[in-house]
């Protein structure tokens, strides 16, 4: 069989190598991620313990290489290999070996990536990391860069963006209001989980201009995914679509990879020709067809891919519509959509803390500031994505609950209230560098970008207001002494 029949097609071959680099460079931030993050989360004394868990939910449910056994030290292990391996993709390595090789090194890093979502608990239930998953799932099946890419594979990453651009604008439809009315973003710029430095320029665009952002992402998210399938040139203005709205959504907000990966996923949609007018410095080498086996292989994915698309193509017709949701406990073909609904007023968590023992007197309260969450009124957001701030990102989520509906945050005032190095590393500052609050408290504040004026007259990105009381004044009780 001819490599330019079947299975493979060399016209996708630039697409290929773009979207398996810029995907072992996600892969890369993830691991670095868990690194950093998720032994004080979720590690042996984290704040929602991994081997609790462990414990707790069977295997079948959520399958992970860390029900043979869990400890910190075998995270550490897990997440660095999958960063070695991952620079290894980036840098070229991985392209120049066998299609074997190739398979094996994707293959673990998919495993290796899916044994730390599925013990992640809250702290890991983003859409994205469903999206990761699954793309990573794909990667691989494509080969390495001296072969002809299988086709068929690039029409599932062509279907996997279907679902996140489709399943988005369907359930904006469906839900909040705003979306139809063209309203929405008069809100969301400034109520967005985690605003970046440009969110406040975006909140204070004209209104008519708010509703043209509305409308772009009806047609970027309910039209242009139709033209995916579509051969060249309507595939690659629906490419183009989905880069530029998904692009707008980088300059306006921190999503940590989501969009940098629905990006990814739209250079399925563009040939060598059209890439190539980017990208004109790269050459497309001669290439090889595949072993036989390969086509066997490829047909069993393709039979794979199809029965599981049932359940998700059937929830985009839904009138009661999930959204990231895997219908599979290992996360391939899953639904995805969001903002649903839009919160119209922006509230914050501050947590304070003070060295006086006696609170019956006046007492200093002292803020800790988190790294990318909103605080210090003056404080200009952080540029964090594709980064990911789980703590941050659960303290948006923890401001529109209560702190019983979430325990880990009563377990994070704890650590504080214990001085914990692990935890304080997630925060930005320490405002008791020495030795630990004798009280903590957390009090609701209502945010909203400062106007023109405001910041002017006081250098304020934020204005707030105190709303209540979140959490009450909390110690560690003392040690009863027991004679002897």
């Amino acid at each position: 069989m001819s490599i330019v029949d079947g299975w493979v097609q060399p016209a996708y071959w630039l697409s290929r190598l773009v979207f398996t680099r810029g995907l072992a460079a996600i892969y890369l931030i993830a691991f670095l991620v868990a690194l950093n993050q998720f032994r004080p989360l979720l590690g042996e004394a984290g704040l929602l313990p991994a081997p609790r868990f462990i414990a707790q939910v069977p295997f079948r449910l959520s399958p992970s290489l860390f029900y043979l056994r869990y400890s910190d030290r075998l995270l550490v292990v897990v997440a660095w290999l999958g960063v070695l391996l991952s620079a290894g993709i980036v840098v070229g390595l991985a392209d120049a070996a066998p299609l074997l090789l190739w398979m094996l090194v994707w293959l673990v890093l998919w495993v290796l990536y899916l044994s730390i979502v599925n013990i992640g608990q809250t702290f890991y239930a983003f859409g994205w990391e469903s999206l990761l998953l699954e793309a990573g799932f794909f990667a691989i099946f494509l080969g390495p860069a001296w072969m002809a890419p299988p086709v068929v594979v690039i029409w599932m990453i062509r279907w996997l963006l279907f679902r996140v651009e489709f399943g988005a604008g369907m359930i904006k439809l469906r839900g909040d209001p705003c979306w139809r009315d063209l309203t929405c973003l008069d809100y969301h710029h400034e109520t967005q989980p985690m605003p970046n430095p440009l969110s406040r320029f975006f909140h204070h665009l004209p209104r008519r201009l708010h509703r043209a952002e509305v409308f772009g992402n009806h047609v970027a998210q309910l039209v242009a995914p139709l033209g995916l399938a579509f051969p060249q040139p309507i595939a690659d203005v629906a490419g183009v679509v989905i880069v530029l709205t998904q692009g707008w959504l980088v300059l306006s907000g921190n999503f940590a990879w989501l969009n940098a990966l629905t990006i990814l996923c739209a250079v399925a949609a563009f040939n060598n020709a059209a890439l190539g007018a980017v990208l004109p410095f790269v050459q497309v080498p001669a290439l090889s067809a595949p072993p036989a086996w390969y086509n066997a292989v490829l047909i069993a994915l393709t039979a794979v891919v199809l029965l599981l698309s049932y359940a998700p193509a059937r929830n985009l017709l839904s009138r009661r519509q999930l959204m990231n949701f895997s219908f599979n406990p290992v996360h391939l073909v899953n639904a995805y959509g969001a903002f649903g609904s839009i919160t119209r007023v922006r509230y914050e968590i501050i947590v304070e803390g003070t060295s006086a023992t006696d609170l019956t007197a006046p007492v200093e309260w002292l803020e800790y500031e988190f790294k990318g969450k909103p605080g210090n009124p003056r404080r200009t957001p952080p540029q964090v994505a594709p980064y990911h701030l789980r703590l941050d990102w659960l303290m948006w989520f923890a401001a529109m609950a209560t702190p019983q509906q979430y325990p880990w945050f009563i377990a994070f005032l704890t650590k504080l209230l214990q001085h914990d190095r692990a935890t304080l590393k997630l925060l930005r500052s320490n405002p008791f560098p020495d030795a630990p609050p004798a009280f903590v408290r957390a009090r609701l504040y209502r945010y909203r970008f400062s106007s023109g004026r405001e910041r002017r007259e006081t250098g304020n990105w934020w204005m707030r207001e105190l709303v209540s009381e979140y959490m009450p004044p909390v110690r560690i009780a003392p040690v009863e002494s027991r004679p002897t």
